[in-house]
């Protein structure tokens, strides 16, 4: 078990396809995505406006605007007003604010004054929250004007506040972890995708053991079937690990992802190597050529990376396909992973996906000691 060990490490040292599929892909995939969406985590809400006023009421309404944490006021030129209103009807923007002429007039002398917000009808949801800020803008004026027509009725400032208190108060409870941001679902993501595609050069290599007829030879050795593929089995987890560790290095140093408790995601590192391994072992056997091999795996993989969460946060998916991602080990893999790096979880923390990965590994491993006394006689013959 041990020469079969050696050859092994050797074999995947030397083809360099191994690399390229291993390492170079994951790292084009983690950077390119990576130089994309690192700067999403502004998730400040612009508010597109043009001041037809530029009165001291209309800046100061739009500055009330911009204090609002998480809001951004971009102003544009009174002369594109015909531009924008343009873009939006061609569907480039989701809407503008336009604060009209005479709006201070109005506004100083009593009357009700009018914001324009034009906006698209496609884009409802993007714009929800802008009507909201503004609504909420326009409460605090008309409460502005309700506190001084109270406070002329002779009511003091503790009575007003009173009357204008709401029955109902919201109180923000954060719970989302400061550590999370689309670079700790990327470099997990592209990390447990490119996985299983050591199944690739697994099924490879046990078919060059079967072309070259080292496998008929097994027959005529002391060595048993279990040991023979627990030997061919450990090099290639062996190979997955120094993937996961280099991956996750590259990560850390150049997109500072916190890495968590190390020793919980050394272990979860072991059961996702053991897992892939396992799946790809079994597939070794089940497939009837190394390019049906090839296509199986790509089905796993993709369809793994797509419905277990690996490309986007599960959360963003439709019920059915949270369901039907639970029967993928990515997905176990995965919420493991963002259990450390976001949740900060530790080894009793991830103990449930680590249970998951295995359990794929062993029902990996056993289906490929049934098959392999079939895939022996065909070798033989």
């Amino acid at each position: 078990m041990k020469a079969v060990m050696i050859k092994e490490l050797k074999i995947m040292v030397k083809e360099k396809a191994n690399f390229f599929f291993l390492l170079a892909m994951p790292l084009i995939f983690i950077i390119m995505f990576g130089s994309i969406f690192n700067n999403s985590d502004d998730t400040s809400l612009t508010f597109n406006v043009i001041d037809l006023d530029h009165s001291s009421a209309s800046k100061a309404f739009l500055k009330q605007i911009d204090a609002i944490p998480g809001m951004k006021v971009k102003a544009s030129p009174t002369s594109q007003l015909k531009d924008e209103i343009s873009k939006i009807k061609k569907g480039q923007e989701a809407s503008i604010i336009v604060v009209p002429k005479g709006f201070e007039t109005r506004l100083t002398g009593g009357e009700q004054a009018a914001i324009k917000l034009y906006k698209d009808p496609a884009s409802e949801s993007s714009v929800a929250p802008i009507e909201s800020v503004l609504e909420n803008i326009t409460s605090q004026y008309r409460e502005q004007k309700l506190s001084r027509t109270l406070a002329e009725m002779g009511q003091t400032k503790q009575q007003v506040k009173q009357t204008l208190a709401s029955p109902i108060q919201i109180k923000d409870v954060k719970t989302a972890s400061d550590n999370y941001n689309y670079i700790s679902q990327v470099v997990p993501g592209m990390t447990v995708m490119f996985v299983f595609y050591i199944m690739i050069s697994m099924v490879r290599r046990f078919f060059k053991e079967k072309e070259s007829g080292l496998i008929s030879r097994i027959r005529s050795t002391s060595i048993r079937p279990m040991h023979y593929l627990i030997g061919m089995w450990i090099p290639f987890v062996i190979t997955v690990i120094a993937q996961c560790v280099v991956l996750f290095l590259f990560g850390h140093l150049m997109y500072d992802l916190n890495l968590g408790d190390l020793s919980a995601l050394a272990l979860l590192i072991i059961c996702i190597s053991l897992c892939g391994t396992g799946i790809g072992l079994a597939l070794s056997f089940i497939v009837s050529g190394e390019t049906v091999g090839m296509v199986v795996t790509q089905v796993i993989a993709l369809a793994g990376a797509m419905l277990g969460g690996l490309w986007v946060p599960g959360y963003l998916m439709p019920d059915f396909v949270q369901k039907l991602g639970h029967v993928f080990p990515q997905f176990w893999a995965q919420k493991g992973l963002q259990n450390i790096i976001v949740h900060h979880a530790h080894i009793g923390g991830i103990m449930g996906s680590a249970a998951v990965l295995l359990l794929f590994a062993v029902i990996g491993f056993a289906v490929a000691l049934v098959r392999f006394p079939s895939f022996l006689r065909s070798a033989s013959n």
